[in-house]
């Protein structure tokens, strides 16, 4: 089972909230996705979120293009930021990205995001979101979103 990223933030709007403004404190983030060899790949990408979608941007036949094409399986990790205080907590999406083949919604997306042609654009299904972050410097907190279920949270000491 897979969201979108409005279908997310209706079911977990705080959640949602955070998850953006981690992902907006920083330009640059990580992307995971899965080489030829079935061994992961990890590079550094840009995200946007974008009439209730989270997009994937990337420049023609960037491995990271191929990999998502070829297994649309990814995990993205939002930037930490620098020292170790990760404020709002480490971000972390799952999901299957999907190609844009459709001239209209690219030349959308273009409009907004101005990037530089010819691109890949990637829709994403998300199929789970997961912050850990500190509370009260005694607790490790981990919220767990999956489509259909319940937000979960687990408190470590």
């Amino acid at each position: 089972m897979a969201a979108n990223w409005a279908s997310f933030s209706t079911a977990e709007p705080d959640l949602a909230q955070t998850v953006e403004e981690r992902f907006g404190s920083y330009t640059h983030h990580v992307l995971a996705t899965l080489r030829k060899d079935g061994s992961p790949r990890t590079t550094g990408i840009e995200v946007r979120f974008l009439g209730g979608e989270l997009w994937l941007g990337m420049m023609p036949d960037s491995l990271k293009a191929l990999d998502l094409r070829r297994d649309p399986r990814f995990a993205l990790q939002a930037n930490p930021g620098e020292g170790t205080s990760m404020g709002g907590g480490d971000v972390r999406i799952a999901g299957r990205a999907v190609e844009v083949e459709d001239d209209a919604t690219k030349a959308r997306y273009h409009e907004e995001v101005e990037p530089p042609e010819p691109f890949h654009l990637f829709r994403t299904e998300l199929t789970e979101v997961v912050r850990t972050y500190v509370e009260d410097d005694k607790y490790l907190v981990v919220q767990v979103w999956k489509p259909g279920a319940p937000l979960r949270t687990i408190k470590r000491t």
